[in-house]
């Protein structure tokens, strides 16, 4: 299936490669340069490119591209899949999934790609069964390799969970406290016209786990309004007959920190954005070579919640070679290499009632340059916590197999995800 996986930068620097069947070159990946040149962005980089002999299958993820090579016809989203849990692995192994992890780990990371793959068909991508096989580095485990010369990394034994009916599972589990949270974040992703409408709204959603239960617990997950959950992307530990016939979550969990599931909620009618946008932005006045530029935001929690990391980013035209403006909470800087402008305003309380923040001031105009005729989109980014965007609530978590009573948490987030505000 997979023939070779190559990790690039975004300088185009090919830092690690890793084949299976055999040796692909790597001017293969000529192709897929030829593609980013073509888009102004990475994350715009077409995922499947075809060539002559080859296949390419691609993800971007944390400033890297990670490129699957076949030579055959595959299903290209359970490649893109296996391409996303393999980042999913290295961020959980090293606590970030980054250039230099990868190269300071890089005997672990090889180790990882020889195991989640056998010859070129996925094989063990669980983090729980991994790490039975291979341990996550340690400081003093490094140390003792150093002196001693050994690699202490790769276990000796095969991991419990590879040879039962539970392959996602070690036995064994054992825990002086039992706990099990929940993480239920979404994500807005829409554009809003400059009346203040929405386009466009989508809202994306994911529920991350952290369990930590002794023994091997059977656990079902209900919630107050199942029916919003759509085009749902299930764990394998999930029973999918359950889930479609009683809209609730049956499974017996992995040990540790996992997603159960993602998901894309139901939008009927217009979404509540949670914020109000005014904005006045001019590139040419009466006197002087100078533009004007004046936002407001107009906080719209919803009732006992606050905004929190909000950011406020307005890619300029090229003519404007910086910014003077003054901002009633915040900070904001600007790029002059990309033409950017950043407005940091953090927390918002409504509640309080300081007014709504404001950035206004003047715009620098390289001289000579023609006034821009296009209007600059303004891209927004926020968090609210303990709030879903779509209504989803957890309705109740039900323990079988175990007579212990585990401690329990849920938590709610709300964050904007591609949120664009057109001028």
């Amino acid at each position: 299936m997979i023939h070779s996986i190559f990790f690039i930068n975004n300088s185009g620097d090919i830092f690690l490669e890793k084949h299976y069947k055999r040796v692909i070159p790597k001017s293969i990946c000529d192709y897929f340069f030829e593609e980013v040149t073509k888009n102004s962005s990475p994350e715009n980089v077409p995922p499947i490119i075809q060539t002559p002999n080859h296949i390419l299958i691609s993800i971007y993820r944390a400033q890297m591209h990670f490129v699957a090579v076949c030579k055959s016809e595959v299903p290209p989203l359970f490649v893109i899949e296996f391409l996303h849990r393999l980042a999913d692995i290295i961020k959980d192994y090293f606590d970030e999934v980054s250039e230099t992890s990868i190269k300071d780990n890089v005997v672990i990371v090889y180790e990882l790609l020889d195991e989640v793959l056998d010859n070129g068909f996925p094989l063990a991508t669980e983090s729980n069964i991994l790490k039975e096989l291979i341990r996550p580095p340690n400081l003093l485990r490094s140390l003792a390799d150093t002196m001693t010369g050994r690699n202490s990394t790769v276990s000796a034994t095969l991991p419990t969970g590879q040879l039962s009916n539970i392959p996602w599972r070690r036995s064994g589990v054992k825990y002086a406290n039992n706990e099990a949270y929940f993480d239920i974040v979404e994500e807005l992703d829409a554009i809003v016209d400059k009346f203040g409408g929405a386009v466009c709204a989508e809202v994306h959603g994911s529920i991350d786990c952290l369990i930590k239960l002794s023994g091997v617990p059977d656990l079902t997950l209900s919630f107050v309004n199942s029916r919003l959950i759509e085009d749902a992307s299930l764990h394998p530990c999930v029973r999918h007959r359950r889930f479609e016939v009683e809209r609730l979550l049956s499974f017996v969990p992995p040990d540790g920190g996992f997603r159960l599931m993602a998901y894309r909620a139901s939008c009927h009618g217009n979404l509540p954005v949670p914020l109000d946008l005014r904005h006045t932005i001019s590139f040419k006045q009466a006197s002087g070579n100078s533009g004007h530029l004046e936002l407001t935001v107009i906080p719209r929690p919803p009732s006992g919640r606050q905004l929190e990391d909000l950011v406020l980013t307005v890619p300029m035209p090229r003519a404007v070679s910086g910014a003077s403006l003054v901002a009633s909470a915040g900070k904001y800087s600007y790029d002059t290499a990309s033409r950017t402008l950043v407005w940091t305003v953090g927390r918002l309380d409504s509640q309080k009632g300081a007014g709504s923040p404001t950035l206004c001031g003047t715009l620098v105009m390289q001289t000579g340059a023609p006034v821009p005729d296009c209007r600059p989109s303004i891209l927004v980014s926020f968090s609210i916590t303990g709030w879903t965007i779509s209504g989803l609530k957890v309705n109740r978590l039900d323990l079988h197999g175990e007579k212990y009573k585990p401690f329990k948490g849920v938590k709610y987030v709300t964050k904007a995800g591609k949120l664009e505000f057109r001028t």
